[in-house]
């Protein structure tokens, strides 16, 4: 082990990996996880060659400047896409408080909606935290790779990559009640403002399959930005396509706002020429003239699930997959 250098073994720049302590060990990741977070049910002397390759290796050297013992406070990383997106207040709320209920630390920190900069962003908190959890759209082994071995909870969605924990949300619900809703009102033709470029076709897919199963034609679907000029322009696409929607299904809050201004602008009265649904649950669509319907996501909960999801990964354990509902928030836009 003297004999091993660990710039003769690396020709890259980059610093070790948990892996790299696995393998210099001769012991399972799993295993160097348990031994660097002092976990039991593993070997003392194994714990110790853990110990030794991982300082040889100068692996994470800030989680073992005093003697390679875990620090007394347990730090989580959090990365959203961008900190003046109001869906995210309430979720780093939740983070935060079931953080503080474990006496743990948070640091927050965003890709300023810059998916370039999410890996450098990764690979940069790694270093300093104890597990991550990140809205992130990079692929799942680009990711593996940023994080290095770091406890990892993905947001939003189901990774394919068999280490990462995961908190997902269910649209289902949601979407069923606002189609009854819709259909309750006498709409029979629904459209939607649809954002595909943000990774969320599952919206699209839920809507389709609800309203065939209602006997409704199929929705009228348009491509838009994320963003409120994308939901105006949207709009007015979708009823240049077809002129007979009379119920719109935006992808979120968001660009329902655009779509708002689009039917302003058109001369339409909501609901009464357009009935309008968003995504989300914003807090923002209550200020609205009329206030905004809307499938709501339980945000402040979903800080909470990621949280406890990293306690468990934490733990040296994966567990399932932690899914999200969605309900009806009735306002007065359909």
């Amino acid at each position: 082990m003297e004999n091993e250098k660990p710039g003769a073994r690396r020709a890259s720049p980059q610093r070790p990996t948990l892996r790299d302590v696995a393998r210099l060990a001769g012991v399972s990741h799993q295993t160097v996880s348990r031994a660097i977070n002092d976990k039991g049910e593993i070997d003392p002397e194994t714990r110790r060659r853990v110990l030794e390759v991982a300082q040889q290796l100068k692996y994470r050297p800030s989680r073992f400047a005093r003697g390679l013992v875990r620090p007394a406070t347990t730090t989580i990383g959090l990365i959203v896409d961008d900190i003046l997106n109001p869906f995210f207040p309430e979720l780093i709320a939740g983070v935060i408080s079931a953080a503080e209920q474990r006496s743990w630390t948070v640091l927050i920190s965003t890709t300023q909606k810059s998916p370039s900069k999410e890996l450098e962003l990764l690979r940069s908190l790694a270093g300093q935290v104890d597990a991550l959890i990140g809205y992130l759209s990079q692929p799942d082994e680009a990711v593996a790779a940023a994080v290095e071995g770091v406890p990892l909870v993905v947001m939003h969605g189901r990774p394919d990559h068999p280490v990462f924990a995961a908190v997902e949300i269910d649209p289902r619900p949601g979407i069923q009640a606002a189609v009854e809703r819709l259909i309750a009102h006498g709409h029979r033709r629904i459209g939607m403002v649809d954002c595909p470029g943000a990774d969320y076709p599952v919206r699209l897919d839920v809507l389709r399959e609800v309203a065939a199963a209602q006997g409704l034609p199929e929705p009228v679907v348009t491509d838009a930005d994320q963003s409120q000029d994308g939901g105006a322009q949207g709009l007015s696409r979708l009823l240049k396509c077809d002129p007979d929607v009379t119920a719109v299904l935006a992808f979120n809050d968001i660009v329902a706002m655009g779509v708002y201004r689009s039917a302003r602008s058109l001369g339409l009265s909501i609901p009464g020429d357009l009935a309008l649904v968003g995504f989300d649950g914003l807090s923002f669509g209550d200020n609205l003239d009329p206030p905004l319907t809307t499938i709501n996501i339980d945000k402040y909960r979903m800080g909470e699930l990621a949280v406890s999801q990293a306690e468990v990964l934490l733990a040296g354990e994966k567990p399932p997959i932690a899914m999200l509902t969605t309900d009806l928030l009735v306002r007065s836009s359909a």
